[in-house]
């Protein structure tokens, strides 16, 4: 494997650099103005400005997600912070790489998947010796605890939970390998050295599932309330569909994949149109497309439902939609829902056994309707449609999500001592946010 760390690049071995993104003198080089624990690694005082304390943030790949896109706020976080990041994918996909922020190592893995990514990991860890990996997703989790095992490293190992591990795996059980994952996560989690959930539905479940008290996982909500946000959010929308005149849309933001149970949404939305001039667009793409447009043309809706596939930036969609609905039978923190709750969208989410109702605080700021109940959702998109009503949601709704406070959180996680210098910026009023 080539150097990392060499300009020319790599000459020969698996892993490769997609891009050196960072230049000299770019934010990541900085001396960070932190320290890690004695004992751990060198202090912030004694790392010079190019070699500052590295983070790598370890993923299936970069696909448009939920947990890419979290990976991508950290990453900008981190690098705010003055940590060196690098954005390490088991697989060569890549359509989300244009959201990571310059100054970001990508590192491929060239893998065909997270669980054949061992190999070239061990290496990467082995040769960069990064001082704290992140991992999220159950198999990139499972594989971070071996490869950390068998490069006998010291790196410090967090392994992060998107999704409630117990439902994920009861509810998708198509392989055996989805079957056998509560084996792996019971046996390889307690390995590392911080668990972290995403909801505290997620660390309820997860402790469950592995048989410890629950204090033992951290909560850490995920980091979606902030500039990058706001910036996103206003960026204009120019789509036929939110032209003067229109009829409303209803808009679902997600791959298509069962896990979102997309069939429901497309049940109840032709209900809706029974009595309601509407569209429905769905943003994002995946495996199940083709059943889904077959069952919107079976309902006679082709022309009133849209399959928008992926787009970079779904905020100013969500901020021009009528209604913001989720329909998933799992999720654990779902980030669109927190970025319609920023944007003022009303909301209609299935009440899955994990993160809809953390999130809408037992549904005032939105409705929630039983997961897999047509009518239901039929009925609460009528009454939001109907209505018209803007929700009014108040900043301590979203203060949890706060970008340079989740930041600052998982920095104390890695005893790296931080100010939230950047809380001003996180609210578009410059309103600062205390601490818990």
């Amino acid at each position: 494997m080539g150097d990392l760390r060499d300009p020319s690049g790599f000459r020969e071995g698996r892993t490769a650099v997609w891009a050196q993104k960072a230049k000299p003198g770019d934010r990541y080089r900085r001396t960070a103005g932190f320290s890690f624990h004695p004992g751990h690694c060198q202090s912030a005082m004694n790392r010079s400005a190019s070699n500052p304390i590295r983070v790598a943030l370890f993923h299936p790949s970069l696909i448009h997600g939920g947990i890419q896109r979290v990976f991508v706020n950290l990453a900008r976080g981190f690098l705010e912070h003055g940590l060196a990041v690098d954005m390490v994918q088991a697989a060569p996909e890549g359509n989300f790489r244009d959201q990571v922020p310059a100054g970001v190592r990508l590192v491929d893995l060239n893998a065909s998947r997270a669980l054949t990514s061992l190999v070239p990991l061990v290496r990467y860890l082995r040769r960069e010796r990064p001082d704290v990996i992140i991992s999220g997703a159950i198999q990139t989790n499972v594989v971070a605890v071996w490869a950390k095992l068998l490069s006998r490293i010291s790196t410090r190992l967090i392994l992060t939970e998107h999704n409630a591990v117990s439902a994920s795996t009861m509810l998708g059980a198509h392989t055996f390998r989805t079957r056998a994952m509560p084996f792996f996560v019971r046996r390889f989690y307690p390995w590392a050295d911080h668990l972290v959930a995403v909801s505290r539905g997620a660390a309820d479940d997860l402790a469950a599932v592995l048989g410890i008290p629950a204090d033992r996982v951290r909560v850490i909500y995920n980091p979606i309330v902030g500039p990058e946000l706001w910036r996103r959010a206003a960026e204009e929308l120019d789509h036929p569909w939110f032209g003067p005149g229109n009829p409303p849309v209803v808009l679902a933001v997600g791959r298509l994949h069962y896990q979102k149970d997309y069939p429901t949404l497309i049940r109840a939305f032709h209900k809706v149109r029974s009595c309601l001039k509407v569209r429905l667009m769905l943003l994002g793409d995946g495996e199940e497309r083709g059943t889904l447009e077959k069952l919107s043309f079976d309902l006679g809706l082709t022309e009133h439902v849209m399959f928008a596939g992926n787009v970079s930036n779904p905020l100013p969609f969500m901020r021009r939609a009528a209604v913001l609905v989720m329909s998933s039978i799992f999720e654990a923190l779902p980030t669109v829902l927190i970025e319609a709750l920023a944007v003022n969208t009303p909301i209609v989410a299935a009440d899955c056994q994990v993160g809809p109702r953390e999130i809408l605080c037992d549904g005032k700021y939105g409705s929630l309707v039983p997961v897999g109940d047509t009518a239901g959702l039929a009925g609460a998109l009528i009454r939001v449609l109907q209505s018209q009503n803007r929700p009014v949601v108040p900043k301590e709704a979203l203060e949890r999500f706060q970008h340079d406070r989740v930041i600052c959180q998982y920095l104390k996680l890695m005893d790296v001592t931080a100010s939230m210098s950047n809380a001003a910026a996180d609210f578009p009023d410059g309103v600062v946010l205390t601490r818990h």
